[in-house]
């Protein structure tokens, strides 16, 4: 058998075509196992092993449909594990060949085509020399200096807007129409003469809730109704919280308490409010403040961090609000009740009726009687 010695056939007869098949020399193996595989049958372990290593030549080789048939002889093979090894061959073999992208492979170009590296140096050599020389460095400029003049203007221009923005007045009124009756006004002036886009839509919002709306050149008059104390605090709470939500800074809830008893004559009304404005940015120009009337200087126990002062209105107190900062204020006084007065009234004359008809009597006029 050529390419095997006595010696090697008689320990392994095969190793010459495994050394061959590690190598890659596929003709030289099959040359080599051919003989072999006549010799042996495909059902005896070496004619299995023979065929097993032709078939992975034959692979090697890209001889698909030769290597299918020996790898089919090797099914017959009395070995179990030649025979497995022998069906994991053939569901290889056996596949549909897949299509593979195009993208999944370089095409590298002729070299023979392509321009000589010599040629290519050669012509950019020239190109530099035809350039010309290089064009003079920029003059010394010194330093770059911060633009002091441009940002000047851009301050005064942001200023300038926020002081236009902010140039607005809020008032609201609280009036004490009575014991337990109170009735709430909100005025927004803008001092640039036209409604800003807050005022409308707060005004359009308090309408929705029965506001009767009044405008006067720049100014918003919101009127509401008389209503019970409770339902009048309420309503100013919300108009607080709508009013912080259309600015778009979010505040706390106000604290609005009203305390009061009825003596009969009058009642006794205790007023606490508390106003938390401290996420509320001091704007230039913004006037905030809620006027109190009728109301003496002397019903005022506490205010903060501003001080009452006299309002426009006759007997009124305007309580002026600070941006930035917890505004309280609290308030005691008396008021009399018409309806109770009226009853006292009534009541003194009918005493004083009834005594002056006893002294008569103890005079010795008697009763009065009608002429005859």
């Amino acid at each position: 058998m050529e390419g095997l010695s006595g010696a090697g056939l008689a320990d392994d007869p095969l190793a010459a075509a495994r050394r061959g098949l590690e190598r890659g020399d596929y003709g030289q193996v099959l040359r080599l196992l051919e003989p072999l595989a006549a010799l042996h049958s495909p059902r005896t372990a070496l004619g299995g092993e023979v065929r097993l290593l032709m078939t992975t030549a034959l692979m090697g080789q890209g001889q698909s449909e030769r290597a299918q048939a020996c790898c089919r002889e090797l099914l017959r093979c009395n070995d179990p594990l030649l025979r497995t090894q022998a069906r994991d061959l053939l569901l290889v073999l056996e596949a549909p060949a897949l299509s593979r992208p195009r993208d999944w492979s370089l095409t590298l170009p002729e070299l023979g085509d392509a321009p000589s590296l010599e040629g290519s140096r050669a012509a950019a050599l020239r190109r530099r020399a035809n350039s010309g020389p290089p064009p003079p460095p920029p003059p010394p400029v010194g330093a770059t200096r911060a633009p002091i003049g441009f940002a000047a203007l851009v301050i005064a221009l942001v200023l300038l807007a926020l002081g236009l923005g902010g140039c607005m007045q809020v008032r609201s009124d609280l009036h004490f129409e009575g014991p337990g009756r109170l009735r709430l006004e909100h005025h927004l002036r803008s001092d640039s003469g036209r409604i800003t886009p807050w005022q409308r839509q707060f005004a359009l919002a308090l309408e929705a809730e029965g506001f009767r709306h009044v405008r006067s050149g720049g100014e918003e008059q919101l009127i509401g109704s008389v209503e019970p104390a409770s339902a009048a605090l309420a309503q100013m709470a919300r108009n607080l919280e709508l009013a912080s939500q259309l600015g778009g800074v979010p505040l706390p809830p106000p604290q609005l308490v009203l305390r009061e008893r009825n003596w009969g004559l009058g009642v006794r009304q205790e007023l606490q409010l508390e106003l938390d404005l401290r996420n509320l940015a001091t704007v230039p120009g913004l006037d905030l403040g809620l006027n109190l009337a009728p109301v003496r200087p002397s019903a005022v126990r506490l205010s903060t961090p501003l001080a009452t002062r006299s309002s426009r209105q006759p007997g009124g107190q305007l309580w002026p609000l600070q941006a930035g900062a917890l505004n309280r204020l609290e308030l005691r006084c008396w008021r009399w009740s018409p309806l109770g007065l009226g009853g006292a009234s009534i009541l003194l004359l009918l005493l004083l009726v009834s005594l002056l008809q006893w002294l008569r009597r103890r005079a010795g006029f008697g009763w009065p009687e009608l002429p005859a």
